[in-house]
């Protein structure tokens, strides 16, 4: 894995906004006394969510908030590839699974629509700051795949076409439904279901 280090530029101060600290504090209380620590992921998480991106201001409220050590908190913002070290596009930030299934029905080729349409490289941001893309590792949908996360969500079942449809929501401002996008349910087979379909009626 690649050395993973804060942004240079950073804002000089981060605090939860009314509403996600009264969620915070809530998800706090979920732990018994002594265990708040366990919460340290989902508090990165909204954090990221608030600011579009993870600062290293917020990475030390949130050690404040649960008690623990700064570089105990800088290890799991480090660590995990799903927090952003750095910021990203305004609209969506799109993660491109590279995983084998997913590369095997066609990730590349949504990688190509990624290197067009935002930028040619991954971690950078489009000309307008809009969108900014990398590939990353399993996203856990390998039977719907290629699939790429934005967000919480998952677009799955993608070719380049529809992709770029997904894309084309998020410059107006109407995202995609998630989820597959050939209307396939959960993890079936393309098509529909092909076993366990016959009805059999219970006996009295």
């Amino acid at each position: 894995m690649a050395v993973r280090r804060f942004d240079p530029n950073q804002p000089a101060s981060f605090e939860f906004t009314p509403e996600n600290l009264a969620w915070a504090e809530a998800t706090i209380a979920k732990y018994p006394p002594g265990k708040q620590a366990s919460a340290v992921i989902p508090l990165l998480w909204r954090a990221q969510e608030q600011h579009g991106w993870l600062p290293e201001p917020a990475v030390r409220y949130v050690a404040d908030m649960l008690g623990m050590a700064y570089i105990r908190v800088y290890e799991v913002a480090t660590f995990y590839t799903m927090f952003q070290l750095s910021p990203v596009g305004r609209k969506a930030h799109v993660q491109v699974c590279g995983t084998t299934p997913c590369m095997l029905r066609g990730s590349e080729a949504l990688i190509e629509v990624c290197k067009r349409r935002i930028h040619p490289e991954q971690h950078h941001l489009s000309d307008n700051g809009d969108f900014s893309w990398e590939e990353v590792e399993c996203i856990a949908c390998c039977a719907n795949a290629p699939v790429v996360q934005i967000g919480k969500d998952t677009y799955e079942d993608l070719t380049p076409e529809l992709f770029e449809k997904v894309l084309d929501g998020f410059v107006k401002g109407e995202p995609s439904k998630p989820g597959s996008q050939i209307g396939r349910q959960a993890s079936c087979p393309e098509g529909g279901p092909t076993t366990l379909k016959d009805f059999i009626k219970a006996e009295d």
